[in-house]
């Protein structure tokens, strides 16, 4: 497992930006998928973003497409969340996550670790 750290989460008027970091610890983060989730209060946990291992491979959820994108720094050990366009809807705590699937997946069963979460509040 990695440890993982996210920040950069806010409040934000709809239309606006953010960007959401997730810093990892440990040798091993270039072997690992990374994916964002979100859970909004009374909701499940719903799958956001992921990225394979090399940063080739991409898959995102329906709400976020056009909006949001994923990318990673395996020198530095982070994976970002770039949210443009943000909605009200888009209002949750932002769960940064590692699987061993390398080419990435939109399951939570498949990641085993997981950050604390940061709150994104986008108002209207």
């Amino acid at each position: 497992q990695v440890q993982l750290v996210e920040s950069g989460g806010g409040l934000v008027q709809a239309g606006g930006s953010l960007r959401l970091s997730c810093a990892a610890s440990g040798r091993t983060f270039s072997s690992y998928a990374m994916g964002w989730f979100r859970q909004a209060p009374g909701k499940e946990r719903d799958f956001v973003y992921a990225i394979s291992w090399n940063g080739g491979r991409r898959l995102y959820a329906d709400s976020v497409k056009g909006r949001f994108s994923i990318s990673r720094d395996n020198a530095k050990n982070t994976v970002y969340l770039q949210m443009n366009s943000l909605k009200p809807e888009d209002t949750a705590v932002y769960y940064c996550a590692g699987s061993t699937v390398i080419d990435g997946s939109s399951s939570p069963a498949d990641f085993d670790s997981w950050g604390q979460g940061t709150q994104v509040t986008v108002s209207s």
